[in-house]
């Protein structure tokens, strides 16, 4: 890859959200905003290669995708009375911000996660609009076809249009009805930066992992009493920690207990666990844990143990269970059966994992899962089908590497 088609690559991670959100914020369409956002990235593939990298690529993107909108505008309105109008809105000053927060992009994600639209597609949209994800991308996070991912996101843009639903914070009273959706939307994108699906992009997107946390700390800024927001931060702050450890240096996916854990942030694990002990202390007070809260402590668990043969197995199991009382996700389950492999074996297992069969057929970790158990169990023809499927189904390019070594390693 060329040096300008790498910063064309990373001004897309980088500055896809902040083009975004300033073409919404100016112009308070979605549609417009995307397609002007898309068309300006066109136009940079095109003029870099023999203009030179601008020095401020954001700059040049966001003013060129203002020019782009401004010509769809003009383009729709014949008349000389909307031609006038759009040029004015074009030429004037961008309204004040509005709202605790002076954040384009989190006014972009508050405004996707309406609550007149469905859970999924608040979900969904975010994705697309705010991380940029591709929607094949978003279609897997989902486990449903690209197709209906592509309908799903293009019916909540016209929805936002139609209701008009305003492109801002909101205010204090109307934060809980929306940030459930916001929550997930901020989880969905920093688990895509740490486990990136797309086939040329690299095995960690630090660009999404890092938004997702800069954006979450906002949200706490906003609600500093809200156990979830807490929750959520120190689960992407203990997850983070271990990146620098995640990937080696042939660019293969490297599993938790083959981890040097000295490569861990040991900043970041110790603001975690500061959080994680918190919202601990109120749930020894009465306060139910949610979902995110419960996420952490178990990354907590983890992340205490000097060496994989130091976790408290146990802990974690206990911590499932109660995790899975309040999210009966067939993933949930996955997840616990692994934890249930180290105290009782893989053979117990397994037998949960088989029973996940058609709810995850689909879903790269279930084989991946079943494929490691096969093997501890000595199983190696019915491990090697399993692992061979999981690598079908991975789209991340480490975790592929990682996978095919392991298949390749049976006897």
């Amino acid at each position: 890859m060329s040096d300008v088609e790498e910063a064309i690559t990373r001004a897309h991670h980088e500055e896809w959200a902040r083009v975004v959100a300033a073409v919404t914020r100016r112009f308070g369409d979605l549609d417009i905003a995307e397609e002007a956002a898309a068309e300006a990235f066109a136009t940079a593939v095109e003029r870099w290669p023999a203009d030179g990298v601008p020095p401020n690529p954001g700059a040049w993107l966001t003013t060129t995708a203002n020019r782009k909108a401004i010509d769809r505008i003009r383009r729709e309105n014949k008349r000389d009375d909307k031609h006038k109008e759009a040029q004015m809105v074009y030429e004037a000053d961008p309204p004040e911000p509005v709202g605790a927060i002076d954040d384009d992009r989190l006014r972009l994600i508050f405004t996707c996660c309406h609550p007149a639209l469905a859970m999924e597609t608040r979900v969904a949209l975010t994705l697309r609009m705010v991380g940029g994800l591709t929607v094949p991308e978003i279609a897997r996070a989902f486990l449903v076809a690209e197709s209906a991912m592509g309908q799903r996101i293009t019916r909540a843009k016209a929805k936002i249009k139609a209701a008009r639903i305003p492109y801002r914070v909101p205010a204090a009273e109307d934060l809980p009805a929306r940030l459930t959706g916001v929550l997930a939307v901020l989880y969905l994108a920093f688990n895509e930066g740490y486990l990136a699906t797309g086939p040329d992009t690299d095995p960690v997107r630090q660009d999404l992992t890092a938004e997702a946390i800069r954006l979450t700390r906002l949200i706490r800024a906003l609600l500093p009493q809200d156990g979830e927001v807490a929750g959520l931060l120190a689960l992407m702050l203990l997850t983070e920690a271990r990146r620098p450890a995640r990937i080696s240096v042939s660019g293969e996916l490297v599993a938790l207990d083959e981890q040097d854990r000295g490569a861990w942030d040991t900043g970041l694990i110790a603001e975690g666990h500061r959080l994680v002990r918190e919202r601990l202390a109120a749930a020894a007070a009465g306060v139910a844990l949610g979902r995110y809260q419960i996420l952490a402590a178990i990354n907590a668990v983890h992340t205490s143990a000097r060496d994989i043969r130091d976790t408290d197995w146990s802990q974690v199991l206990a911590l499932y269970d109660q995790l899975i009382r309040l999210d009966t996700s067939p993933i949930i389950a996955l997840n616990r059966a692994i934890a249930v492999a180290e105290l009782d074996g893989p053979e117990a297992a397994l037998a949960i994992v088989d029973r996940l069969a058609e709810a995850l057929a689909g879903y790269h970790a279930y084989h991946a899962t079943r494929a490691d158990l096969l093997r501890r169990l000595g199983q190696s023809q019915q491990s090697r089908a399993a692992y061979d499927r999981a690598i079908d189904l991975a789209g991340n390019t480490g975790e592929t590497a990682y996978l095919t070594r392991r298949r390749d390693q049976l006897q």
